[in-house]
């Protein structure tokens, strides 16, 4: 795996090395190992899948509260998508900063988040599907979000929203 730093410390693009041959290729997609050494938090407590039926579906921009902070490793599966960070950290240097990567089936690219951002991604195809591995299990009661357009952060996502729910679209604004 190569893993590619963001302008957010801590938020990584991971890129699959494929060893090819005749029959297709291989490639790991996770390693603990790995993880520890580029000093990201290997633990994986939950698996989820997303499905979005619509190009223009916006989902976030997600995070936990602590004690239930948690890292996401994500993936798109099918489709594409346009996947967000935003720093969220009181005391990072890059606090209401953001960064995305583009992620589709094709490309194979992982972003990784760390705790105490939040996460958010618009489809850029119809049927998109997201995998994710999470370092903490879904605590309700911790989960939180901000406004995907807040004036904070300015990000510009690349297309128009057709698709968002309502507690998505009426988070408050950062503060």
């Amino acid at each position: 795996m190569k893993f590619l730093e963001t302008r957010l410390s801590g938020v990584l693009e991971i890129h699959l090395e494929e060893n090819t041959d005749e029959r297709g290729f291989f490639a790991r997609a996770w390693c603990e190992r790995e993880f520890a050494l580029h000093n990201l938090n290997p633990k994986i407590a939950q698996c989820n899948v997303s499905l979005n039926k619509r190009k223009g579906t916006l989902r976030g921009l997600h995070y936990q509260e602590a004690p239930y902070q948690e890292a996401k490793l994500v993936r798109c599966t099918r489709g594409a998508i346009y996947d967000v960070a935003v720093d969220l950290r009181r005391d990072s240097p890059t606090l209401r900063q953001w960064t995305a990567a583009t992620l589709t089936a094709e490309n194979r690219h992982m972003l990784y988040i760390p705790e105490g951002c939040g996460h958010g991604f618009l489809t850029l195809e119809d049927d998109s599907e997201i995998f994710y591995q999470m370092s903490e299990f879904y605590a309700p009661g911790c989960g939180r979000g901000v406004r995907w357009n807040d004036p904070a952060f300015g990000i510009a996502w690349p297309g128009e929203i057709a698709v968002i729910s309502e507690r998505d679209r009426t988070y408050p604004d950062f503060q």
